[in-house]
């Protein structure tokens, strides 16, 4: 039987993450997964600026040495691409048929975008459909990624060597990676907290119905902590993962507590008035759960705290917990981190999950 392979490559803040799933016959979706090949190299703090692409020599050398550990069997590659100059906005469209529907995109652009139409790529995610007294009408997502964000990132793959075949959103590859099993039945809110940017979606009994993106994550934390210590970002680093957030510490770290627990209220807060947002706007059932991924949502007493700040229950997802994991793959690199690869995997399951 045929069988399929798709390579997913997540170009973050802090490190290039690729991973190829290998599919039955029956393709995404119709069978299980099995990760084939797996690499994480870490970027140098200034590689990427708001996650975007702006040292592409720096960038194409990680991902060059990607290619190098995880022996992928191909250089074709499905790219992610996420930030806050990807606009994604709930929009209800006069029903066409999805091909006409978004021919007439760039005319809808218009009145949904900040930004002349020609500057964006265009897409639109249906979501449900009604009737109403003026006719029949599509629900979606209306996407907007701004066309040098999406430029930088495969051109540094390019660079590298690889062959884009596809452009895809970090949002929509979380939900992919994570929302599986019991949680299509459900209203899940996925947050995946990155360096500089945190993804939320939330999806319903499997359909994402909103996304927002978060200009903030886990590095400001560290950042902080960085400055109150006059410490480098690995010391702060480590002293963030050893404190936490909530929890008691001897009075010669109080300080420095004080100031972790401030930045990540900031993030907390971001989160919470998202969901309030959704709530308020009446865009689809209420949040049942939150499945956290992404470095920054491991630090300790993370998800407690947002999980008081919401009145939500908040688990950690686990990107692994769908796929077999083929013999001669290391996962040890992962080990106690394996959401930050969230990202990659989803990228691999492709757009036809």
């Amino acid at each position: 039987m045929a069988k399929t392979s798709i390579i997913g490559l997540d170009i973050g803040s802090t490190a290039v993450c690729a991973a190829e799933l290998t599919f039955g016959s029956g393709g995404p979706g119709k069978s299980t997964p099995t990760l084939t090949a797996l690499a994480n190299v870490p970027l140098p703090m200034g590689a990427l600026q708001d996650g975007e692409v702006v040292d592409p020599n720096t960038v194409a050398q990680a991902i060059r040495t990607a290619w190098d550990q995880g022996k992928f069997s191909s250089k074709d590659v499905v790219v992610g691409v996420g930030n806050q100059r990807v606009i994604i906005r709930e929009a209800d469209l006069p029903w066409q048929p999805l091909d006409g529907l978004k021919k007439s995109l760039p005319y809808q652009a218009q009145q949904l975008l900040p930004t002349a139409a020609g500057d964006a790529l265009l897409d639109f995610v249906p979501t449900g459909e009604y009737h109403n007294e003026d006719g029949r009408f599509v629900q979606g997502l209306f996407v907007a990624a701004i066309r040098e964000t999406v430029t930088a990132n495969v051109l540094a793959a390019e660079a590298a060597g690889l062959r884009p075949l596809m452009v895809d959103l970090n949002p929509f590859a979380i939900q992919r990676a994570l929302g599986h099993g019991e949680l299509q039945n459900h209203t899940v809110a996925f947050v995946d907290v990155g360096a500089r940017i945190t993804n939320v979606v939330i999806a319903e009994r499997g359909q994402p119905h909103f996304v927002r993106v978060i200009p903030h994550g886990g590095q400001e934390a560290t950042d902080t902590v960085a400055h109150v210590m006059s410490a480098t970002a690995v010391e702060a680093e480590r002293m963030k993962r050893e404190i936490g957030v909530g929890y008691q510490v001897s009075s010669d770290r109080a300080h420095i507590a004080d100031a972790l627990l401030n930045s990540t209220t900031k993030l907390i807060e971001a989160i919470r008035s998202t969901f309030v947002y959704y709530s308020s706007k009446n865009l689809g059932a209420p949040i049942d759960v939150v499945t956290l991924s992404g470095g920054g949502a491991l630090l300790n007493g993370f998800g407690q705290y947002l999980s008081s700040a919401t009145r939500l229950p908040v688990q950690l997802g686990n990107p692994f917990e769908n796929v077999k994991v083929a013999k001669g793959v290391n996962l040890g690199s992962l080990q106690g981190s394996e959401q930050t690869a969230t990202v990659a995997l989803g990228l691999a399951y492709g757009v036809a999950q």
